[in-house]
C-alpha cells in the first residue's frame, strides 16, 4: 500500500488542512508521497519537511501570525498604488516568500524533504499544468501559490507561473498517477457547498470560478481505479467569514478553522478505523 496525501487550494481556508494533518498524525497515518496546490503546496511542503506532530503547531502559529497577515495585509490604498505601478497585481510577493522560507528553510530543495513532494503551478506561456518535484523548493511553492491579480506571476526557468488552482485545484489524479493506492484528500470545503445560478456580477465570477475549480476533481473521483481507496476528509463546516468580501485577507479565523477541521476529521478517521 502506498499512502498519498492530496492538499488542495483555497487561500486562507487552507487553515483547515492543518487540523486534518493533526488528525492524520494522531491516527498514525503517514504518507509515502504528497501532492499539493496553492495553499496546499505550502502546507504540504512544511509537512513533507517535518512529517511529525511538531510541525502542526508551527503551521498553526505561522498562519495565525503577523507574518501571515502581511501577505495580503497592505491597505487598499497601498494595494491600488501597487496595481497602478505594476498594472497586474495588488500585493508584494516577498512576505509570502519569507513565510514559506520560515517553514522549510531558505535553501530548501525537494530532494531534502523527508516525504516526496510535488506541487502544481500553471504555466502562462504554455497554458499548461506544471508539476515541480525537484530542485529549489521555495520558488516552486511560491509559483504554485501565485494567485492572479493578488500576486505577480513567478518566473522559473524561463517561464511565468501562476496559481496551480487554475489547472488542478485538488490533484487527486496526480497522486494516483504517482502510485498512491490509499489517498487522503485534504480540501477546504468548497466541494461540499452547493452552487446556485448567479444573481449579481459578483456571483457570476464566483460561480464561474467554482465550476472551473471543481469539475476536474469530480471527474477524477469518478475514474478512481478499483485498487485505489480515497478518503475525502471533512473540513468542519463553513465559517462566517467565508462569504464576506475580502475574506481572503482575514487570518483571524485561522484557529477556529483548524479546530473544526480537526474535530471533524478525527471523528471521520475513528469511524473509518472501526469499519
Amino acid at each position: 500500500m502506498t499512502v498519498g496525501f492530496v492538499l488542495g487550494g483555497g487561500g486562507v481556508r487552507g487553515a483547515v488542512e492543518i487540523g486534518m494533518l493533526q488528525a492524520l498524525v494522531e491516527a498514525g497515518i503517514r504518507p509515502d508521497l504528497i501532492v499539493g496546490t496553492s495553499i496546499g503546496a505550502i502546507n504540504g511542503a512544511a509537512f513533507a519537511a517535518d512529517p511529525t506532530e511538531a510541525v502542526i503547531e508551527r503551521l498553526a502559529d505561522a498562519w495565525g501570525s503577523p507574518a501571515a497577515s502581511a501577505v495580503y495585509g497592505d491597505s487598499w490604498m497601498r494595494q491600488l498604488q501597487r496595481l497602478a505601478t505594476s498594472r497586474i497585481h495588488l500585493n508584494d510577493p516577498e512576505p509570502l516568500r519569507e513565510l514559506i522560507a520560515a517553514m522549510v528553510g531558505d535553501d530548501a530543495r525537494f530532494e531534502d524533504l523527508e516525504i516526496p513532494l510535488a506541487v502544481c503551478a500553471a504555466s502562462i506561456e504554455r497554458a499548461a499544468e506544471q508539476w515541480f518535484d525537484s530542485g529549489p523548493l521555495i520558488t516552486a511553492v511560491l509559483a504554485s501559490a501565485s494567485v492572479p491579480a493578488a500576486l505577480p506571476p513567478t518566473f522559473v526557468n524561463g517561464e511565468h507561473y501562476v496559481d496551480g488552482g487554475l489547472v488542478n485545484s485538488i490533484p487527486l489524479g496526480e497522486a494516483i498517477a504517482r502510485g498512491a493506492t490509499e489517498v487522503y484528500v485534504l480540501q477546504v470545503g468548497r466541494i461540499e457547498e452547493p452552487l446556485a445560478a448567479p444573481r449579481t456580477p459578483a456571483d457570476v465570477a464566483k460561480v464561474s470560478f467554482e465550476i472551473a475549480r471543481r469539475h476536474r476533481f469530480a471527474r477524477e473521483r469518478e475514474q478512481i481505479p478499483d485498487d485505489v481507496s480515497v478518503h475525502v476528509l471533512p473540513y468542519g463546516g463553513p465559517h462566517p467569514l467565508d462569504s464576506r468580501p475580502g475574506s481572503y485577507r482575514r487570518m483571524d479565523a485561522t484557529h477556529a478553522r483548524i479546530a473544526a477541521a480537526y474535530e471533524a476529521s478525527a471523528a471521520y478517521l475513528a469511524l473509518d478505523g472501526e469499519r
